[in-house]
């Protein structure tokens, strides 16, 4: 099974590469450079995690409360960035976030298989809505919030990350309908911590949480879905 399962991985990074070459022959070159140190640094990220979530589920216990602490840290340092401006606005981002943040590290005690179908589903929602965005996009579905997020790439990253919970669904002993249903929750509650966290940075004039990870910015940046979508699967075993 899981060996079946990183061979789709590695599927889909061929299928992602694809589109990244055909994204960067219209990008000059310096651009093109930072698409591929994207790719590749989203490439290590994704195994460092699979492999977490396989072998050692204390491994990714442990990661999981560094990704929420280091995003909490990210939360004060643009308040103080700012002067300390929107003490009501940071106040209520900080409690959401908390609650947020306290579910994603129960999520991370969860059986492995229930981790990694999560994480597998998010991470292809993540990937393909920005290929699919920047490969053919044009609709504009929140221009204010976060300008490069359109409608093809929106429903780009939700078919291919309904299909790959299809393929999945073997580390579940749910129904199809159910397992469907679950994923759609899944992608729906990344999309809002997604978009939660883009709304937190425009309000404090900034691109990107910060730039320690190679392409994508800060922690926040690179794993608000993932946080927003574990916390739901997280509430969804607690009360059902």
């Amino acid at each position: 099974m899981i060996v079946t399962i990183y061979l789709i991985i590695l599927i889909y990074f061929i299928l992602g590469g694809t589109g990244f070459y055909f994204i960067n022959r219209k990008k000059e070159k310096p651009e093109a450079r930072r698409n591929w140190i994207k790719f590749i640094t989203y490439f290590i990220i994704i195994h460092t995690l699979f492999l977490a979530i396989v072998f050692s589920t204390r491994a990714f216990q442990v990661i999981g409360l560094l990704i929420v602490l280091a995003g909490l840290l990210e939360i004060f340092r643009l308040f103080s960035r700012s002067g300390y401006t929107g003490k009501g606005y940071f106040f209520l981002s900080l409690l959401i976030f908390m609650a947020f943040g306290a579910g994603f590290i129960l999520f991370s005690t969860l059986d492995s298989y229930l981790i990694l179908f999560t994480f597998l589903v998010l991470s292809v929602f993540d990937a393909f809505s920005q290929i699919c965005g920047q490969l053919m996009g044009k609709r504009k579905i929140l221009p204010s919030i976060s300008p490069s997020k359109t409608a093809e790439g929106l429903l780009g990253g939700m078919m291919m990350a309904l299909l790959s919970s299809f393929l999945l669904r073997g580390l579940l002993e749910n129904s199809i309908n159910k397992t469907i249903i679950l994923a759609a929750g899944i992608i729906l509650f990344a999309f809002a911590g997604d978009t939660a966290t883009s709304w937190y940075k425009r309000k404090y004039g900034v691109k990107d949480f910060g730039k320690i990870i190679p392409g994508h910015g800060g922690v926040l940046d690179r794993f608000d879905s993932l946080i927003a979508g574990g916390a739901f699967v997280a509430l969804l075993q607690m009360f059902f």
